[in-house]
């Protein structure tokens, strides 16, 4: 029986030559979301445009008319246009781009294709996000050997640029001068020394640098710490998750990272899961195999090796059979963004409501915004109750504004949160805020305080975070009155 086509219902598709809504809740017409629920959590999981999604239903339609000329035929011309429009989007070469289902799930490429040896030196931060900080704990933990060490840059938030950049050039030289009779030779293509050959090469450091931290939402100078990677000669993985689609002007090609990756679902509008793997052509040869390993695998043995190399972007073209719609409609997420008005449009509508937000926010409970001057907000936000200088809150918060909860710091409550209090406060929170409230932004524990981060979104206004602000208010009373008056 022919499957029936589909027909586009109320939202599902635009004209492009016709002007859009305007930007705030208008736009809420183009997304799937509750009538009722105040989205302010889009840095989580994304908020599929309905045009993105009715591409995605259509194909799928078509992808069951005929399977087999679908995989076979039709597939792999697409996701050369979705790496083609992607690649664009950041700043690099097609052939140096390819999609994976997340961001994890690239950095674990990266990681887990390095050949450790005993000595090498991994680097996180106490800001990593939890599912990359134990895949470099994994890796130091492995049973069998060779194993890297794993150290921590420790950022407490609010900080400058400047403090950050001292923090990540300190722990790299107290790295070094932690192991002063090891031999840190094996460095990047682009660092002095990258000439000796691989009998002179010893041991390596490799650092994963956050481009936009999780918790708290910032902006990380990324680019300046690539460069002085580079002069130390240490290896660098940037987790740019939240990146592209909210942070501006990527252009990979002048950051010369060693390794970044991005989830397109988050703030790209793709449909979860879709993420893009940078590997520059100077460092596919240590990608040996995508994960799973799959058919078009090549081993460094074999003859063909020598004329293929590792295959990086045909490795990565077929991993196993899976939904494959999330990154052939990459084009479709990129093509609503630029009927909307094009990055510089989107952006400057978020990053704007979100330091008013931000400000709002903090305003309506009564705290501050930890990003007091914007230096490090690009579309989330977070609030403070820091006395300090205006200049110890230079935090780029992109478009996520991070503000202080209405609840005891620990420097001035006389007593430290234990973990079940912690725990206990945050499943709180998110049930109280998703079930009562109908709303919901990440709620998180840092530096001695409870802080929320916000995702301004093009279909958000002010009133969102007026109505966010009533509802924290509202829950952190109630743990007050509870959780922490029964643990009194």
């Amino acid at each position: 029986m022919p499957i029936p086509k589909l027909s586009p219902a109320p939202g599902e598709s635009y004209d492009a030559s016709q002007k859009p809504p305007s930007f705030g809740h208008p736009l809420k017409q183009y997304f799937a979301l509750d009538d009722d629920y105040v989205n302010l959590n889009h840095g989580s999981y994304g908020s599929l445009p309905l045009p993105v999604l009715y591409a995605v239903n259509k194909w799928n339609y078509e992808i069951e008319r005929n399977p087999d000329l679908f995989h076979r035929l039709t597939y792999r011309p697409l996701l050369v246009k979705a790496r083609e429009a992607v690649a664009k989007l950041i700043g690099a070469n097609t052939d140096e781009v390819v999609l994976v289902p997340n961001a994890t799930h690239a950095l674990n490429v990266v990681l887990r294709n390095f050949e450790w040896r005993e000595g090498d030196i991994i680097i996180g931060a106490s800001t990593t996000y939890g599912a990359v900080a134990n895949t470099i704990r994994y890796l130091a933990d492995r049973s069998e050997q060779p194993r890297p060490i794993m150290l921590e840059v420790e950022y407490n938030f609010p900080l400058t640029h400047a403090q950050i950049i001292d923090l990540f050039r300190s722990k790299i030289r107290e790295a070094k001068q932690q192991y002063p009779n090891t031999q840190f030779t094996d460095v990047p293509p682009l660092s002095v020394g990258s000439e000796l050959n691989d009998e002179q090469k010893k041991n390596k450091i490799v650092v994963v640098i956050d481009a936009i931290t999780a918790n708290p939402g910032a902006l990380m100078p990324w680019q300046e710490m690539c460069k002085i990677a580079r002069e130390e000669g240490v290896w660098t993985v940037i987790d740019a998750a939240h990146s592209i689609g909210q942070e501006p002007n990527i252009n990979l090609d002048k950051a010369r990272p060693d390794f970044w990756l991005s989830n397109c679902h988050k703030w790209c509008y793709a449909k979860r899961g879709c993420a893009v793997l940078y590997v520059p052509k100077r460092n596919q040869y240590m990608i040996k195999s995508s994960i799973p390993t799959p058919h078009a695998y090549v081993s460094p043995s074999s003859p063909a090796f020598k004329e293929t190399g590792t295959n990086f972007v045909a490795q990565h073209e077929w991993t196993g059979t899976m939904d494959q719609t999330p990154f052939i409609t990459v084009p479709d997420a990129i093509a609503f963004r630029e009927w909307l008005g094009g990055e510089s449009a989107i952006y400057d509508y978020c990053h704007q409501l979100a330091l008013n937000g931000g400000k709002k926010l903090a305003e309506v409970m009564g705290t501050k915004v930890l990003d007091e001057d914007g230096a490090l907000t690009v579309t989330m936000v977070c609030p403070h109750d820091s006395k300090g200088p205006a200049s110890l809150s230079l935090i780029v918060l992109v478009t996520q504004p991070n503000v202080q909860l209405p609840l005891p710091v620990e420097k001035t409550r006389g007593e430290v949160y234990t973990t079940q209090q912690l725990n206990q406060i945050n499943e709180f929170l998110r049930d109280k805020l998703l079930k009562d409230w109908k709303t919901y932004a990440a709620h998180y524990w840092h530096n001695g305080a409870w802080w929320v981060r916000c995702s301004a979104q093009v279909f958000n206004e002010l009133s969102d975070f007026e109505y966010l602000g009533k509802a924290l208010n509202a829950v952190c009373k109630e743990v007050e009155d509870t959780i922490l008056k029964k643990n009194a």
